[in-house]
C-alpha cells in the first residue's frame, strides 16, 4: 500500500491570517546583467523573472521570518500569546544548530513549541500539513512560516543559478474552523539522486574545508533540465492526486499556486492539469524563486490582490531539492480567529502561573529533579 494514498481527509482548520516580507534592496535582471554574462531578455525568456529581493548583510533568515510572521497575527487579529506552536520551513537556516524556529519564537516573546521543516522548495507544503495536524489535534492556534535568504548560498559567479534566487518569506496562521477545509495532503520524497540539485558540501558528508573552497562546492548546483522535467511531472500528479482525493476536477478549481520557480514550469504544469491561465496566479516575476517562501508569498498576494473569495476552492503545490514535493487542497474562508481568541482568555491565567513556575526554576527559587 502507498502510505500518500492514506491522507484522504481534509481537515476542519482555517487560514486565520497571512503576511509576508521581503527585504526592502531589488536587484533587476539589468543589475545582475552588470556583472554576470547576461541580459535582461535572456533571463525572462528562459524563467519569467524581472527582479528579486535581496536580504541585507546584516539580515538572517530568523529576521525575515519574524516580520512575515508579525504581520500574519496582526492579519488575523491575534497575538504571540494565542500561538501555541510556530513551523519554520527554510533550508536557509540562521546556524546549523540550534533550529531557526527556536530563534523566531524568541524574537516574537514566547517559549512555545518551535521547530523547523526542511524539505526544501516544498517546505511549507510539509510544515502545512505539520500546522494542520497540530491544529485538528488540539493546537489552538499555529504559527507556519517559511523564510529563505537564499541568496547566502548561491555562487554569485554562476549565471545559472544566481539569476534564479531571492530572499523572503511569508507565513500563515492556523485556527480550527468546522465551517473550513485544508486537505487532504499528497506528500512525496525521491533522495535516490540529490545532486540534481543540492549544495554538496557543509553538511557531514563534506564539510567545508580549503579544498571545498577552491572548488566553490559550498554553493548551491543545479541540473536545469533534470530538475524541469522531474518539476513538472511531480507537481503535475501531485496535484491530480489531491483532487482525485477529493473527488473533484480541474473544473473545480477557482485558483492555482505553484511554486514560484521559473515560468515555464508554472506554464507546462497548467497545461498537463488543464487550468486555464486566468485562474493560475504568477509573482515569480517580482520575487524569484524564494523556496519555503514561495507559496505563502504568492497566497498572500494573491489575497490582497483581490483575487480569494470566501468558499473558493484554491489548489497549493510544490517541488525542491531533495527531491521532494506536495500539493493540498484550501476551502477558503477569511473571517475572525474563531474559538483561538476564545481559548486564549479561557487559559491566560494557567499559562501565566506555568511561566511563573519556570522563571522561579531557572532563578533557583524552585525545586528539580
Amino acid at each position: 500500500m502507498n502510505p500518500r494514498a492514506t491522507w484522504k481527509a481534509a481537515l476542519p482548520v482555517r487560514i486565520a491570517g497571512l503576511g509576508s516580507h521581503l527585504p526592502s534592496r531589488v536587484v533587476t535582471n539589468d543589475d545582475l546583467a552588470q556583472v554576470l554574462d547576461t541580459n535582461d531578455e535572456w533571463i525572462r525568456s528562459r524563467t519569467g523573472i524581472r527582479q528579486r529581493h535581496y536580504a541585507a548583510p546584516e539580515q538572517a533568515t530568523s529576521d525575515l521570518a519574524v516580520e512575515a510572521g508579525k504581520a500574519a497575527l496582526a492579519d488575523a487579529g491575534l497575538g504571540i500569546e494565542d500561538i501555541t506552536s510556530i513551523v519554520v520551513a527554510t533550508t536557509t537556516p540562521d546556524h546549523t544548530v540550534p533550529g531557526t524556529a527556536p530563534l523566531v519564537a524568541a524574537k516574537l516573546g514566547t517559549e512555545i513549541t518551535a521547530f523547523d521543516v526542511n524539505a526544501a522548495c516544498s517546505g511549507f507544503l510539509y510544515a502545512l500539513r505539520v500546522g494542520t495536524g497540530l491544529v485538528a489535534t488540539g493546537d489552538e492556534a499555529v504559527l507556519v512560516i517559511g523564510a529563505e535568504t537564499l541568496t547566502r548560498i548561491i555562487d554569485p559567479e554562476d549565471r545559472n543559478v544566481a539569476i534564479l534566487f531571492g530572499d523572503g518569506a511569508g507565513a500563515v496562521v492556523l485556527v480550527p474552523d468546522d465551517a473550513a477545509a485544508i486537505g487532504p495532503f499528497d506528500l512525496g520524497a525521491d533522495g535516490s539522486d540529490p545532486s540534481m540539485l543540492w549544495t554538496e558540501s557543509g553538511g557531514t558528508r563534506h564539510p567545508v574545508d580549503a579544498a571545498v573552497l577552491e572548488a566553490r562546492t559550498q554553493f548551491m548546483t543545479m541540473r536545469g533540465g533534470d530538475v524541469y522535467r522531474n518539476a513538472v511531472a511531480r507537481m503535475s500528479a501531485s496535484s491530480q492526486a489531491v483532487l482525485d482525493r477529493a473527488g473533484l476536477t480541474i473544473d473545480d478549481v477557482d485558483l492555482f499556486i505553484g511554486h514560484q520557480a521559473n515560468i515555464r514550469i508554472l506554464d507546462a504544469v497548467g497545461k498537463r492539469l488543464g487550468i486555464p491561465g486566468d485562474k493560475v496566479h504568477i509573482t515569480v516575476d517580482q520575487h524569484g524563486n524564494t523556496s519555503a517562501a514561495s507559496v505563502p508569498l504568492a497566497l498572500t498576494d494573491a489575497r490582497d490582490a483581490g483575487r480569494l473569495t470566501t468558499g473558493d476552492t484554491v489548489l497549493l503545490t510544490a517541488f525542491g531539492a531533495g527531491f521532494t514535493w506536495g500539493s493540498t487542497l484550501l476551502t477558503w474562508q477569511p473571517g475572525s480567529p474563531g474559538r483561538a481568541a476564545d481559548h486564549a482568555a479561557e487559559t491566560a491565567v494557567d499559562a501565566d502561573e506555568a511561566v511563573g513556575t519556570v522563571e522561579q526554576d531557572l532563578a533557583g527559587g524552585g525545586e528539580t529533579a
